[in-house]
């Protein structure tokens, strides 16, 4: 029986309510398309982990900057690493698909400044976008990039693995990534070749390299007491993926990680697009502050829609 003519005759709806409401309910399937999946990246045991790590949890406390007068979520003690589909209504068929990578020294993870803002910002702008949540803080006996770098690794082959379901085009899935996270998709790049843990399923067969890099605010990707050479975990290839890189020269991370690693790539014959700043320091993410660095979105997004 047609829903709509029976509350429009209901003695308790007048006309325009029952048009309203119909609408909305037309509008129903449009925003669950939109809404974000969370997927567990691994089936069973995580890679090494003890379970010893404590509450995942914000730690963000009272005290803490704020970022163009917001807070921020620090996600800490992550465990159990998930990732985070986000499907762009307006995006063709066969779209790109940008992997997120939030920053935050790995210690904590920036979810909102660096994760969600980011995720619907791509949506916007008619882009699929995915949210790393990876394991934080280091763990004991190893490199602080190790673990994060498996949970790299695993969700591009995930996203890989789903992309025709999700209608993505498996050549053009790139990561986006913020200070320690741009060290991370850096380090992907670099080491994609062979996984870091023992496969578990079909998606570790897939190719991990990102095809396209944005690295905002990138740390960790020199040695400052070794001349500033490019990190052995990152180092730079001809087989590298094309990048979008943006620094303020007042960054107190030091912005020779993005001068230097954009150099590399020159040199390696891969194509890099480069914005250096003199104001805007570390951490803004998308949120817009009086300093020109924060336009970093309109230059990312040109470059994008370019690929």
């Amino acid at each position: 029986m047609n829903r709509s003519f029976l509350l429009a005759s209901s003695p308790r709806f007048g006309f325009l309510e029952a048009m309203r409401l119909y609408g909305l309910l037309l509008l129903v399937p449009f925003l669950c398309f939109g809404a974000p999946e969370e997927i567990p990246l691994w089936p069973g045991t995580v890679p090494g982990e003890k379970g010893d790590i404590g509450l995942e949890q914000d730690t963000t406390k009272a005290k803490d900057n704020l970022i163009a007068g917001r807070p921020v979520i620090r996600l800490g003690n992550v465990g159990k690493p998930t990732m985070t589909i986000y499907r762009a209504a307006s995006a063709p068929k066969l779209a790109p698909a940008v992997v997120v990578f939030p920053g935050g020294g790995y210690h904590i993870l920036a979810m909102d400044l660096e994760g969600t803002e980011v995720c619907e910002w791509l949506n916007s702008i008619g882009i699929n976008a995915v949210l790393l949540k990876y394991r934080v803080p280091k763990r004991e006996g190893l490199e602080r990039y190790v673990p994060p770098l498996q949970d790299a690794q695993r969700a591009l082959g995930m996203v890989r693995h789903r992309a025709k379901d999700l209608s993505l085009d498996e050549s053009k899935i790139g990561v986006l990534g913020f200070s320690a996270g741009a060290h991370l998709g850096a380090t992907l790049a670099a080491q994609s070749a062979k996984r870091t843990y023992e496969p578990v399923d079909a998606a570790d067969q897939l190719n991990c390299r990102p095809d396209f890099l944005l690295l905002i605010y990138p740390g960790g990707l020199v040695q400052k007491d070794r001349g500033d050479e490019i990190a052995p975990e990152a180092q730079v290839t001809s087989n590298a993926p094309p990048a979008f890189l943006v620094m303020a020269e007042d960054d107190p991370v030091r912005p020779e990680n993005a001068l230097l690693y954009a150099l590399a790539l020159k040199k390696a014959g891969v194509p890099c697009e480069l914005h250096i700043y003199p104001k805007g320091g570390h951490g803004y993410g998308l949120r817009k502050t009086k300093d020109p660095v924060t336009g970093w979105p309109t230059l990312a997004a040109a470059w994008l829609q370019s690929r």
